[in-house]
């Protein structure tokens, strides 16, 4: 079994951060391990704490994982500082990670902030160049290329020019009143469209996360970018479209969608 590696922070909600990145890598056919970069005590409707790990400790978590079980691929979420960005960024360079994916958090889906504003710089310096890809949505977008989006000819200029600034390739996804369910891909300087289901549901709280580990997981499992997208959007629709509804706020997705009914009366026993 291909393993992967979530950098991410602890959701207590459990729909989004590494309790999202586990299921969702369970899900896709891979052994997910974690190394975590803060706590958050958050649901549905809002963050009301964060609490950051030190970079030592961060650093420890890392070795731990690379010296024991190497991950097939890393998926990077939630950083919420420079000084933790940096750190990541020594130890996938001292240990040579593959397949890296960069979602760039900065905002939880309840409109919370996620990130210090001197860590954007330190995402651009140090993470990015790290990255076979990166995920931004809209508003991410706009503030790593610098560019309004409104159409998506935007979209695909925008993900044109961060491939251009930090060598990554970039995801740049629809939603946010731009082009539905549709994401941009450019990648080794070619640009394409990926479509995708649009499904009509509030609850989606850990989109994002899903969507990078996914992604994470099928290039763990030896698929090519564009073909790791594909199968990731796939089972993020099958998510949305169980149209699971909890708590007040903008609630998870069914990340275990795929089990059988006969599994969930087990699981349920």
């Amino acid at each position: 079994m291909k393993a992967v590696l979530s950098i991410a922070g602890s959701d207590s909600s459990g729909g989004a951060g590494i309790q999202a990145d586990l299921k969702t890598m369970i899900m896709n056919g891979v052994y997910g391990m974690t190394a975590v970069t803060a706590l958050t005590a958050q649901n549905t409707a809002g963050v009301s704490g964060i609490m950051e790990v030190s970079p030592e400790f961060l650093k420890k978590q890392i070795d731990a994982v690379f010296q024991d079980i190497r991950p097939d691929a890393v998926k990077i979420g939630m950083v919420p500082s420079a000084p933790l960005m940096e750190t990541i960024a020594e130890c996938l360079k001292k240990y040579h990670g593959e397949n890296i994916v960069v979602d760039p958090v900065m905002v939880a889906t309840s409109g919370s902030s996620l990130m210090e504003t001197e860590a954007v710089s330190a995402l651009k310096k140090h993470l990015l160049p790290l990255a076979v890809l990166a995920t931004p949505n809209i508003p991410e977008a706009e503030i790593l290329s610098g560019k309004q989006i409104k159409t998506p000819e935007d979209m695909e200029m925008a993900a044109e020019a961060i491939s251009a600034a930090y060598g990554c390739g970039v995801l740049c996804k629809g939603g946010h009143s731009v082009n539905a369910a549709n994401d941009y891909l450019f990648c080794q300087g070619t640009g394409r469209w990926i479509s995708g289901r649009k499904i009509e549901n509030s609850n989606t709280h850990g989109t994002g996360c899903t969507l990078s580990s996914a992604i994470a997981s099928h290039l763990a499992r030896g698929c090519s970018v564009e073909e790791a997208v594909r199968r990731a959007k796939d089972y993020l629709s099958g998510a949305l479209a169980a149209m699971l509804d909890l708590g007040k706020g903008s609630g998870p997705m069914d990340h275990g969608f795929i089990l059988s009914t006969a599994d969930q009366e087990y699981c349920k026993k």
